[in-house]
């Protein structure tokens, strides 16, 4: 283990010579006598474990744990003494250390305890790793999902992003344009640098002309003094048009030729300002149809069109909604202060169920409703907004992409709860049940006390249902 370091700090020669000789075998071992000579080290040298003792002469080893567990790394902190006493080893600890021997010291013991520390301290590191592997897995930024369509528009936008590229994002209300617009800004390389939106469709042609480009003093009644536009508030940075199939043709000209020349003219202006911006344009209109009825000027779209990245309706990727129901429930249950945790079986169920026209930012709005009236740790069908639970419409709840699991059990013998089998009131709830043990097993990864705890019931009694399924 030689890419370990040790450093030991005692004002004892033959104890840090001891020591050195050692672990030298096996890491790579540094010495102190004092404070100052081992925070000296701790600033230079990268050191995975101190080993202190408390008396330093002048000093004192608790300060020195103190400095170290203040850097960016700290290492893991072994305190050592002659003077020993329960109340030093619950200082030591309350510090941080990791732990506590007593001198005289038994070498055998201590390297036991170094490497029971260092593989703490790894499996520690892998749970973070892994946590972050896991939530870029099924995340980017704030766009939330595991399934297949929505990993290719995060491998697009990675893609992407750290290009001057202009992108076009398409997609229904509420599916989450605006967000992948902040995504390519943010993994642009110039995060730092403004991100300016522009909502298209609230403006009439000649304000927002004056948005975009800006006015001079006296360009148009109210003009009372100039004003800089968009595109030069973005300079340097990206500049998101929003809802952009509702610009004017007028204006689409404009637009045009800023984009192609980088440059623009103010209202009422002569001058020519040039900007440095990446354009970033979002659409739930259909432009090439739009092209097509000579609504949206073909020259313009093609201009925008340079990377097209459509978001996908939550219909269909019902595999998300789950992930997403979880991911917001948290986050508005503390937001409002309440102990929502999880939803109840048949409410997940209707979630699943329902075939979303608003999208995320429906099903945002239905978990908020049921953290705000449930008082309870779940939230249960009856606190779900009454349009949801009233809707009759449904989407085969395991519709997944070719190749996905199939369900035990279902009455229609395909694995996959369909329309006919919600239609045969004598097998609907048998069904149902099936469907919801599969997916409770399927997000807990098989852990069947984890599932169990998801559905509201016992382990045995997940088991009998289960065996009793074959």
């Amino acid at each position: 283990m030689l890419d370990v370091t040790l450093l030991i700090v005692d004002d004892e020669k033959n104890t840090r010579d001891g020591l050195r000789l050692s672990f030298e075998d096996e890491f790579d071992v540094y010495v102190a006598s004092d404070k100052a000579e081992a925070l000296e080290l701790l600033k230079h040298e990268h050191v995975d474990v101190l080993i202190t003792d408390l008396r330093l002469g002048a000093d004192n080893g608790m300060e020195v744990i103190d400095e170290a567990l203040q850097m960016g790394q700290p290492p893991i902190c072994i305190m050592m003494t002659a003077y020993g006493s329960v109340d030093t080893a619950v200082e030591a600890m309350k510090r941080g250390a990791y732990d506590f021997v007593t001198k005289p010291l038994n070498i055998d013991a201590l390297e036991i305890l170094i490497k029971r520390a260092l593989k703490s301290r790894s499996i520690e590191h892998e749970n973070v790793s892994l946590k972050k592997q896991v939530e870029k897995k099924f995340s980017l930024e704030r766009i939330v999902g595991k399934s297949a369509v929505l990993a290719r528009v995060f491998e697009t936008i990675e893609q992407v992003a750290p290009t001057r590229a202009t992108v076009l994002i398409e997609g229904e209300t509420g599916t989450g344009k605006e967000l992948v617009a902040h995504a390519l800004h943010n993994l642009s390389g110039r995060p730092k640098a403004k991100l300016v939106s522009v909502h298209c469709a609230g403006l009439p042609p000649q304000l927002l002309e004056s948005e975009l480009f800006g006015h001079e003093k006296g360009a148009f009644t109210d003009a009372r003094r100039q004003r800089i536009g968009r595109f030069e508030e973005a300079d340097g940075g990206t500049l998101f048009l929003d809802e952009l199939g509702e610009i004017d043709l007028n204006t689409q000209v404009k637009l045009l030729r800023a984009l192609g020349e980088r440059k623009i003219q103010r209202v009422g202006g002569n001058a020519v300002i040039p900007v440095d911006v990446r354009v970033l344009a979002a659409t739930n209109r259909h432009l090439e149809q739009m092209v097509a009825d000579g609504k949206f000027r073909e020259d313009l779209y093609y201009r925008l069109n340079v990377v097209k990245i459509v978001m996908p309706p939550l219909r269909e990727r019902k595999e998300d909604v789950v992930l997403l129901a979880d991911t917001f429930l948290k986050e508005l249950a503390e937001e409002n202060g309440k102990p929502v945790k999880e939803l109840s079986p048949d409410a997940l169920q209707k979630l699943i169920q329902y075939p979303w026209p608003g999208n995320v930012r429906e099903l945002r709005t239905a978990i908020e409703h049921g953290v705000v009236m449930s008082n309870a740790a779940k939230i249960t069908l009856r606190h779900l907004p009454q349009s949801i639970r009233d809707s009759h419409e449904s989407i085969p709840i395991s519709a997944r992409p070719v190749g996905a699991s199939t369900v035990p059990g279902s009455p229609s013998g395909h694995g996959i709860l369909t329309s006919t089998d919600l239609a045969n009131d004598d097998l609907n709830l048998a069904a149902m049940e099936a469907t919801l043990m599969a997916r409770a097993l399927e997000r807990t990864d098989g852990n069947r006390t984890e599932a169990a705890k998801l559905l509201g019931i016992s382990r045995r009694t997940l088991q009998r249902k289960l065996q009793a399924k074959g």
